[in-house]
């Protein structure tokens, strides 16, 4: 029989709001499983970062290149572009918000394709004598393309949302001329055409650019699971370059699992989304979800044996946890359950 890991982001939120964001929160199966599961962190070498970025490539087998994980050659591929020779940066659009002495940066900012394409063009006209080439083939997800290394060593958007952007600039030996071209992307934009317009219409202008996962392109990733299911684009994206079969969330997840499959990867992203907007509500109502419509059917399944084993890696608040059910666990209520609270104040 298979073995299903389920990689869930943000299910243990930081203790300051942990407590009022859980309070009367019911979810009896997700607190047995975690209850009767063996648990373990992950070593540092696996995920030092607690990142979903950093566990995809330690699990496909993607080593960091300079000192950071190559995402932007594998998610570009995804987005139909080949990478060729040339070195690739994730280039995403973003709106900073001015809180005080603080940038808040946030991402997602909802944009069209021809905006976008306007944006772009801009980018290209400026940057067209330092041999920076950028291109959108999906409005909320750009990329950079130069002939060599940037110099910098960045952080990923995932751990940017919502946050103060000065504490997570670009280092590295060429992180000032970066700096400066951050500079020069926000005055470009500042009165470009696109901003005028969405600022009259009340709409987040787009006065940034996030640089993140550096790398050139990967080859042979390695193939851990024979099927790859979630409501994850980077999942799907690791999934296509390493030829393994990628599924939008069934209704179902134990149809993820059928009996002519081996191992297979489930990634939840649904309760980071509500998190990094601060929507703590709907942080509750997809915790519910994954409780109702998800973990349910993987419980029921692993006790009449459909799955032989069962596991839930949680990457919270920079660390990653294992929590491995086998079927024999399950039959041990003597293992009492704990509130989401419990393990967030842990």
């Amino acid at each position: 029989m298979r073995n299903v890991d389920i990689v869930i982001l943000d299910l243990f939120l930081p203790q300051e709001i942990a407590k009022d964001a859980c309070a009367g929160l019911t979810v009896p199966v997700l607190e047995k499983l975690l209850a009767r599961a063996k648990h373990a962190l992950l070593p540092l070498e696996i995920c030092s970062t607690g990142t979903l970025e950093e566990w995809l490539c330690q699990t496909f087998g993607v080593t960091r290149q300079l000192d950071e994980e190559p995402i932007a050659p594998i998610t570009l591929m995804a987005d139909g572009i080949q990478p060729g020779s040339g070195h690739w940066l994730c280039a995403d659009p973003v709106h900073l918000q001015l809180q005080r002495t603080q940038l808040f940066l946030h991402p997602d900012v909802p944009l069209n394709a021809d905006e976008a394409a306007q944006l772009c063009s801009s980018l290209n006209t400026h940057f067209a004598d330092e041999g920076l080439r950028f291109f959108s083939p999906h409005p909320q997800r750009w990329y950079l393309q130069m002939e060599s290394s940037s110099g910098i060593v960045t952080r990923p958007l995932s751990q940017v949302a919502g946050r103060n952007v000065q504490t997570y600039l670009p280092k590295g030996p060429s992180a000032l001329r970066w700096h400066k071209v951050f500079n020069e992307i926000q005055m470009l934009f500042f009165e470009h055409a696109v901003n005028q317009a969405r600022e009259a219409r009340g709409e987040f202008p787009i006065n940034s650019i996030w640089l993140w996962g550096g790398g050139q392109a990967v080859e042979h990733l390695v193939r851990p699971y024979t099927k790859v299911c979630g409501d994850s684009f980077l999942a799907g994206a690791f999934a296509q370059a390493a030829g393994i079969s990628y599924e939008i969330l069934p209704d179902d997840l134990t149809l993820c699992a059928d009996d002519n499959e081996d191992d297979v990867l489930i990634v939840w992203e649904g309760l980071r989304r509500s998190f990094q907007q601060g929507d703590l509500q709907g942080w509750r109502d997809s915790v519910q979800c994954l409780e109702q419509s998800y973990l349910t059917s993987l419980w029921k399944a692993l006790r009449n044996g459909r799955i032989k084993q069962l596991s839930l890696i949680v990457l919270s608040a920079g660390v990653a946890h294992r929590f491995v059910l086998t079927r024999s666990a399950v039959w041990k209520p003597w293992r009492l359950s704990k509130s989401l609270t419990q393990y967030a104040l842990a």
